[in-house]
C-alpha cells in the first residue's frame, strides 16, 4: 500500500497504542485487563486475508478443498503494527513463552517437611525470532502454533506476538483467534467447537476489549456464529465492530439488503461496519500483490452500482478500515487509563501487603543463610520477650485473658470464706483432750488447714488453664514468625513444649510449697488484730487477746485469719504462675533459640515450603510487572 493508508493520523496515537504494548510486554494482562481489538469470525470468512491486507504480510491460511476447513490460527496471534520512516527496511520479531516442566531434585529437605513434594513445576521459556524477510512470517508462525499446541489441529491459549515495523504498515494492534468451526474434520476433536468458542470468549467477554467481527457478505449475517456471541457479550453493541468481506460473490438481488446491513439499518452496532474487498485465493494463486490488490479493491466499489456511495461515506476499502480501526484503538485506549490506572495502584497495595506475609526469602549461599537465621531467630526473640511484657497483641491481648484467669481465681477464693461454725459445733467437731473451760489452739491450726487444702485442686485447675493460653500465643508467634520454614517451625515448637512443660512441674512444685508454708498459720501480729478488730466490731490490744481467747471467739478468729489467707493466695498464685509460666518462660525459650546457632545445620533450618517459595516468586513478579505498569502510565495520567 507504500504509505497511503499509514500517515493518515497525527503522531499523537502512535504514544497511545505503544503504551498498551508496553503494558503487554512487561506482563501487565496477567493482571488486569487491557484495551485492545480481537478479530473473530467463522472459519473461511476471510478473516487472515483483512490482516493481510492491514498488515502486508502473508499469514498462515486454509487453501484447497480440504484445507480450507482446518484450523489455520491455533493461538491467539496478536500482531503489532509499527509504521516507521526514514528508510528502515521491514523487520519483524515473533515471540511467545513456552511452557515446559522440571522436576525437583531429590533432597534431604523432602524427608524433613511434610508439605515438601516432588510434584512437577511449571517454568517458562521465552523464545524469540527475529527476521527481515516478509516471507517467512507463514513459515515461523507455523511453526510457534506447532510448537505450543502440538502439530495437527490442537488449539491452545498461549499467545504469539508478531510485531511488523515498516514504512508500510499502519500503527494498530490487533489480537487474531481461530476461526469458529461447527463440525469437526479430519481428526480434529469432537469438541473443538467448544474449545474455539471458550478460547474466544475469554477475550471478548472483557469490557476492555473492541470485537472485530468478520462476516462475509454472501452469508446470512443474522446466522453468523461469531456475531452471535459478540451480541452474547455484547447485548447493546457498544464495543462491537463488523467487516464486510466477499461482496464480490453475492448473489445478484441482494445488493440492497448488503447495503442496509452496512449502513446500520439491519443489526445495529454502535462501532458500524465497513465493506472490504481483499483477495481471492484465485489471485493469490496468481501472486497478485497486496498493492495491486489494493487498487483493484478501490476500483471494484468505484464501479459498482450499489456499493460505489459507500466510499464517501467512509465504508468501504481496506484504507478506511485501517483508519477506523486505529481511532477506535486510541480512543478506547484514552478512556481506559484512568481505571488502568486505578487498577493498578489497588494491586500493587495489595501484592506490597501479600509481599510483607511471605517476607524475603533465605540467601543461597552458607554466611547469609546464617545471617538471615539470626535476623529472624532475634526477631522471634523480640516478639517473645515484648509478648512477655504485654506490649505486644496477636489476636487477643495475653495479659486480659491471664486477668481474666485471676479474677476466676480470686472470686473462687471469695466464695469459699463463707462463715465458720459456732462455738458449739467447734467444741463438738474439733475439741481435744481437754477439759471444758479449756483452748486448744491445734483446733484452730486443724480447722484451717482444712479450708486451705480444698483450694489446692482450683489452684492447679487455673495453673493448666493459663498454660494453655500462654502456650497458644507462644504458638502465634512461632507461626508468624516461622511459617515458611516448617523444619524451624517444628524445631521452634518443640522448645516450647519443652520448656512449657518443665516450668509448669516447676511451678506446680512452687504451688505446693505456698500451700505447704500456708500450714503454718503465721501473720504477723499487727495484721491479724487489724482483720480480728474489723471482724468482731471490737477493739483489743495485743494485752487483751488473752482475755479474748474464749471458744465463743473462735469463728471470729478463724474468719479473721482466713481473710488474710485469701488475700494472700489471691496475689501469690498469679504471681507464681506469671513469674515461672510466662516472664522465666520467656527467658529460657529465648535463650535456648539462640543455642540453634551454634551446632545447626542452616540449611535444614532454613528449608522453606516450596508453596511459600512459589508465592513469593509469584508475588515479586507480578509487583515487578505492575510497577513497570505504573511507571509506563504515568506520563498519560
Amino acid at each position: 500500500m507504500k504509505g497511503e493508508v499509514h500517515h493518515h493520523l497525527e503522531e499523537s496515537i502512535r504514544p497511545y497504542i505503544d503504551l498498551i504494548d508496553t503494558l503487554r510486554s512487561v506482563g501487565i494482562q496477567k493482571d488486569l485487563a487491557l484495551p485492545t481489538i480481537v478479530v473473530i469470525g467463522d472459519q473461511s470468512s476471510g478473516k487472515s486475508s483483512v490482516l493481510e491486507a492491514l498488515s502486508g504480510i502473508a499469514l498462515p491460511r486454509g487453501s484447497g478443498e480440504l484445507e480450507i476447513h482446518m484450523i489455520v490460527t491455533r493461538c491467539p496471534l496478536e500482531l503489532r503494527l509499527r509504521n516507521v520512516t526514514g528508510g528502515v527496511s521491514w523487520k519483524a520479531v515473533l515471540s511467545y513463552r513456552k511452557k515446559k516442566t522440571e522436576k525437583t531434585a531429590e533432597a534431604v529437605y523432602n524427608q524433613l517437611a511434610s508439605s515438601a513434594s516432588k510434584r512437577p513445576r511449571l517454568s517458562y521459556e521465552e523464545k524469540m525470532i527475529e527476521f527481515g524477510d516478509p516471507s517467512l512470517v507463514e513459515k515461523h508462525v507455523e511453526e510457534a502454533q506447532n510448537e505450543l499446541a502440538g502439530k495437527g489441529v490442537k488449539i491452545c491459549d498461549d499467545l504469539i506476538t508478531l510485531e511488523v515495523r515498516s514504512a508500510d504498515v499502519c500503527d494498530l494492534t490487533l489480537i487474531d483467534l481461530p476461526g469458529i468451526a461447527r463440525v469437526p474434520v479430519q481428526g480434529q476433536p469432537q469438541d473443538i467447537g467448544n474449545q474455539i468458542k471458550r478460547l474466544i470468549m475469554k477475550f471478548i467477554e472483557k469490557p476492555e476489549t473492541i470485537n472485530m467481527v468478520v462476516v462475509p457478505c454472501n452469508t446470512d449475517i443474522a446466522t453468523t456464529e461469531a456475531l452471535k456471541m459478540a451480541q452474547e457479550v455484547d447485548p447493546e453493541g457498544v464495543r462491537t465492530f463488523a467487516i464486510l468481506t466477499k461482496p464480490d460473490l453475492i448473489d445478484r438481488g441482494t445488493e440492497k439488503n448488503i447495503l442496509a446491513i452496512v449502513q446500520n439499518k439491519v443489526i445495529p452496532l454502535r462501532k458500524g461496519y465497513v465493506m472490504v474487498k481483499c483477495r481471492g485465493q484465485q489471485q493469490i494463486d496468481e501472486k497478485v500483490s497486496l498493492v495491486e490488490a489494493t487498487q483493484i479493491e478501490r476500483d471494484f466499489f468505484q464501479n459498482h452500482n450499489f456499493f460505489r456511495p459507500l466510499l464517501d461515506e467512509n465504508k468501504a476499502t481496506i484504507k478506511c478500515l485501517a483508519i477506523k480501526l486505529t481511532q477506535d484503538l486510541v480512543s478506547h485506549i484514552k478512556k481506559s487509563l484512568p481505571k488502568l490506572d486505578e487498577q493498578i495502584k489497588k494491586q500493587l497495595w495489595e501484592v506490597r501487603n501479600e509481599l510483607k506475609k511471605c517476607e524475603d526469602g533465605p540467601p543461597q549461599d552458607l554466611k547469609g543463610a546464617k545471617q538471615f537465621l539470626i535476623k529472624i531467630l532475634t526477631k522471634f526473640n523480640d516478639k517473645i520477650k515484648s509478648l512477655s511484657l504485654g506490649e505486644l497483641i496477636i489476636k487477643e491481648n495475653l495479659f486480659v485473658q491471664l486477668r481474666s484467669e485471676f479474677k476466676k481465681w480470686n472470686d473462687g477464693l471469695n466464695d469459699t470464706k463463707m462463715s465458720f461454725d459456732s462455738s458449739k459445733e467447734l467444741s463438738q467437731n474439733y475439741r481435744g483432750r481437754e477439759l471444758p473451760g479449756f483452748s486448744n489452739y491445734r483446733i484452730f491450726e486443724m480447722i484451717l488447714q482444712d479450708r486451705v487444702a480444698k483450694l489446692k485442686e482450683p489452684a492447679i485447675k487455673s495453673l493448666n488453664s493459663i498454660k494453655g493460653i500462654i502456650l497458644k500465643q507462644f504458638t502465634d508467634v512461632s507461626h508468624q514468625c516461622f511459617q515458611n520454614f516448617p523444619v524451624l517451625l517444628n524445631t521452634t515448637m518443640n522448645k516450647v513444649d519443652n520448656i512449657q512443660s518443665s516450668q509448669q512441674a516447676k511451678t506446680e512444685q512452687r504451688i505446693m510449697d505456698q500451700f505447704e508454708m500456708e500450714c503454718m498459720i503465721y501473720t504477723q501480729d499487727p495484721i491479724y488484730l487489724k482483720f480480728l478488730n474489723e471482724i468482731s466490731g471490737e477493739k483489743f490490744s495485743e494485752a487483751q487477746l488473752p482475755v479474748f481467747d474464749i471458744k465463743s471467739k473462735y469463728s471470729e478468729m478463724l474468719q479473721a485469719y482466713y481473710e488474710i489467707v485469701v488475700q494472700r493466695m489471691a496475689d501469690q498464685l498469679p504471681m507464681l504462675i506469671s513469674f515461672y509460666m510466662l516472664k522465666e518462660t520467656a527467658q529460657l525459650l529465648c535463650t535456648d533459640m539462640l543455642s540453634i546457632l551454634e551446632a545447626a545445620n542452616v540449611s535444614e533450618l532454613l528449608f522453606e515450603d516450596s508453596d511459600v517459595s512459589k508465592r513469593r516468586k509469584d508475588l515479586q513478579s507480578r509487583l515487578a510487572r505492575l510497577t513497570a505498569g505504573q511507571e509506563a502510565l504515568s506520563d498519560f495520567i
